[in-house]
């Protein structure tokens, strides 16, 4: 039954769709796939991503109109992954973006991948896994 399910997306509230969208697509790299604005729920979705929804897991950006106080991630959510073909050339370009690095890059203490951690304009934690 299940040999046809496939992982579409990924959704996350965000504060200020514009500073996201701008993260997500100038410094990422992701492509704005579509944006539709809901006026009965006052709310707006935009989806973003490396390649179109039809093949690809791409990620949802939700922004509720009118919400003053900042979202609580939670205990229970940790990160999105990208892979990356430079992880320190990249580190190095969005550190100088002011996009804040949790953990810089370097091999994982218990193997020899290398990683890094950056963080969303909502503190959202995204990891980097380098892949040449």
């Amino acid at each position: 039954m299940t040999k046809d399910f496939r992982f579409l997306h990924t959704m996350i509230r965000v504060q200020d769709l514009d500073k996201s969208l701008d993260f997500y697509t100038r410094l990422l790299g992701m492509k704005l796939l579509r944006r539709t604005d809901y006026p009965g729920g006052k709310f707006t979705l935009a989806f973003v991503g490396y390649g179109d929804e039809a093949g690809h897991t791409v990620l949802e950006l939700t922004h509720n109109w009118g919400r003053e106080e900042s979202y609580e991630i939670g205990t229970g959510f940790g990160h999105l992954a990208i892979g990356v073909p430079d992880i320190y050339a990249a580190c190095e370009t969005l550190a100088a973006e002011g996009v804040k690095i949790t953990r810089p890059p370097g091999p994982m203490a218990h193997g020899g991948t290398v990683i890094a951690f950056i963080e969303d304009p909502d503190g959202y934690k995204i990891e980097f896994i380098e892949k040449k």
